[in-house]
């Protein structure tokens, strides 16, 4: 059983189209997808140990032979995907911007390989949550492999809508998880066993929630998501450039243009 960030019910999965898991990781979302619908689902990653990692995952869960479903993961590099344009019908990309120091080729490259009418869903930590950790902690973001930079999520919707993308939808995730890493922010290098103590017994409360699910903790996490929620989560629909809405200063302008034209 995984912690899924992105709500597959947005994703408006179909039997037979194809799924991108750009920076899938352990494989949560890809393996998660596979088990939900008839779908080509493709992960790909930089890390090879966690490939290996969801290979694992993937096998234990005794994968169907249904040839109308299948799971391939491959290492590839987000800024230059090895797949033909047009070629996903959805694209996944879970808190993994953070970690890329140039993360709009990426977007470009998701634009690129996602089918016009696609739908892309996209998830970041959220400002406050990720801003407290830093002030608690040089070592959270410092360390390798770790997140580069905080997101507004206003202007990273912005430069996904660039990327020539419609924003429909958009949701916080996984607020029992916050006071985790507060903890662990706050304890990094300390050697206090009673302190160290706090930080594990909260893992295992999470992992027992993850792994229980009880109606208590799945409601304070629901109410709890709009207030302090760790991820923000945002879904899109790919258009075409010459589809994007025209906004009133270029309607404005568009009809100077053709006045001065038949005046001419």
């Amino acid at each position: 059983m995984s912690m899924e960030t992105i709500n597959f019910d947005n994703m408006q999965l179909k039997p037979g189209e194809k799924i991108l898991d750009v920076g899938c990781g352990e494989g949560r979302h890809s393996i998660t997808a596979y088990s939900l619908e008839d779908l080509d689902c493709v992960g790909v990653d930089l890390s090879l140990t966690d490939l290996k990692t969801t290979r694992s995952r993937f096998e234990e869960i005794n994968p169907s032979e249904n040839n109308l479903k299948s799971l391939n993961i491959s290492v590839a590099n987000g800024q230059k995907l090895p797949f033909a344009d047009n070629s996903f019908d959805k694209v996944i990309c879970s808190e993994v911007l953070e970690h890329i120091p140039d993360y709009r080729p990426v977007l470009g490259e998701i634009s690129r390989v996602l089918k016009t009418g696609g739908i892309f869903a996209a998830s970041v930590p959220r400002f406050f949550p990720e801003w407290v950790c830093w002030q608690l902690s040089d070592d959270y973001h410092a360390m390798e492999g770790g997140h580069i930079r905080i997101f507004n999520a206003k202007h990273l919707k912005q430069d996904i809508e660039a990327a020539d993308f419609i924003f429909f939808k958009h949701h916080y995730a996984h607020a029992l998880h916050v006071p985790y890493w507060w903890l662990k922010c706050l304890f990094w290098r300390d050697e206090d066993q009673n302190q160290t103590r706090i930080v594990d017994t909260y893992h295992k409360f999470l992992v027992w929630d993850l792994m229980q699910k009880p109606w208590i903790t799945t409601t304070l996490d629901r109410l709890m998501n709009p207030i302090l929620g760790k991820s923000v989560v945002m879904y899109f629909v790919k258009t075409l450039a010459s589809e994007q809405p025209i906004n009133q200063t270029d309607t404005t302008q568009n009809n100077t243009n053709k006045k001065q034209q038949q005046k001419g």
